[in-house]
């Protein structure tokens, strides 16, 4: 036999591969354009419709606690981490001071309802007395009338010497004694009616109980039982306990910081979303977020309820400048706030600073 030259059989060999590559080539370029086209059917159908980030954490409106009043700190009732309800004590500081304040207080306001009825026995007394000073000039001028006439009828008398001149004379001193007697009466009369009306004031118009010296002497007591009341410093919201920074022993002056609570049923998220993503973000629109806490098998829902007045670095200690020319711009996120919804909280209670993925759903806005 003779040999099949080898130009002749290498093209038959290679020519099942080429196809196979030409095949592999034409399915490879198709499953790309397949997923092109799958990729914008999802985008134009699904994906514009929504904008996501994972730069989002958890925050919360804490609250501070510090005492109202100064003093030595006696019990700390709470432990860092530990979860108290609103209105729980948290604090005591030592009351006997404020017991003192309390019994002052509590003393002046008896004294003040004692004046009081005093006041008002009084205005009975000095009734009396200007009854009794009104009949005091009734007398007097009854006495200055007989005086004048006994004055009249010596003089007419001392005509035909019937009369001395010594009589006479103590006649018109009579009548002199009888007119300065009128107006005594006159001025004791005044003076009494004066101080009837004085004491009057004092009582008029207003019971025991909103009499100016008792109502003072009551608001001093009620201030007196608040600053008792405030010597048990408590919660005023529900939360954790954080950052506690007070001892027994210490002392406690007003405004000082004792520790933080923070509330985990009543948190909300900041998502800090690219500024190229915010074109169609709209408050009120609905938002589905997971936590790395708990992992995708819980979902959190919530709304849009505000958008950030500048991004992170415009209100950074010291923004970000760029005199010098050599710009480079980089995209700039803003924080939106999103409110969580207060149920699923209570479920799955969230910490202040843990991180969260959120999607808003921009559709409404497209």
């Amino acid at each position: 036999m003779s040999a099949i030259p080898t130009s002749d059989v290498a093209p038959a060999a290679d020519k099942p591969a080429a196809n196979r590559r030409t095949k592999l080539l034409i399915n490879l370029a198709g499953a790309v354009v397949i997923a092109a086209l799958l990729y914008g059917a999802y985008d134009f159908l699904v994906a514009r419709h929504y904008v996501a980030t994972d730069n989002a954490y958890v925050g919360a409106d804490t609250a501070w606690v510090s005492p109202l009043i100064n003093g030595p700190v006696a019990r700390v009732l709470v432990q860092e981490t530990q979860v108290v309800k609103a209105g729980d004590p948290l604090v005591v500081l030592e009351d006997a001071d404020t017991r003192i304040m309390v019994e002052q207080a509590r003393a002046a306001l008896d004294a003040a309802e004692r004046k009081v009825h005093v006041y008002v026995a009084n205005d009975g007394a000095l009734s009396g007395q200007v009854q009794a000073r009104a009949a005091d000039i009734t007398r007097a001028k009854a006495d200055l009338e007989r005086a004048r006439t006994d004055l009249e009828r010596r003089q007419a008398a001392s005509t035909s010497g019937a009369v001395s001149r010594d009589e006479l004379t103590a006649a018109r001193n009579a009548l002199d004694g009888a007119q300065a007697a009128l107006a005594q009466a006159y001025g004791n009369a005044r003076a009494a009616d004066g101080a009837r009306l004085a004491n009057a004031a004092l009582i008029s118009g207003a019971d025991l109980n909103q009499n100016p010296e008792v109502a003072a002497a009551r608001a001093r007591l009620d201030a007196a039982n608040l600053a008792e009341a405030r010597t048990v410093i408590k919660a005023p919201i529900d939360g954790v306990i954080s950052k506690r920074e007070v001892q027994v022993g210490q002392q406690a002056t007003v405004g000082t910081p004792l520790m933080l609570i923070v509330p985990t049923t009543n948190a909300y998220v900041d998502a800090n979303f690219k500024e190229v993503q915010l074109k169609n973000v709209r408050i009120g629109q609905p938002v589905t977020l997971t936590s790395d806490l708990y992992g995708g098998d819980v979902t959190f829902h919530g709304h849009v309820v505000g958008l950030s007045g500048g991004t992170g670095a415009a209100f950074s200690l010291i923004p970000a400048q760029n005199a010098s020319g050599n710009w480079i711009k980089v995209v700039q996120r803003l924080p939106v706030r999103v409110a969580l919804d207060p149920k699923e909280l209570a479920q799955y209670p969230l910490r202040e600073g843990l991180s969260m993925k959120a999607k808003i759903d921009i559709s409404n806005a497209l």
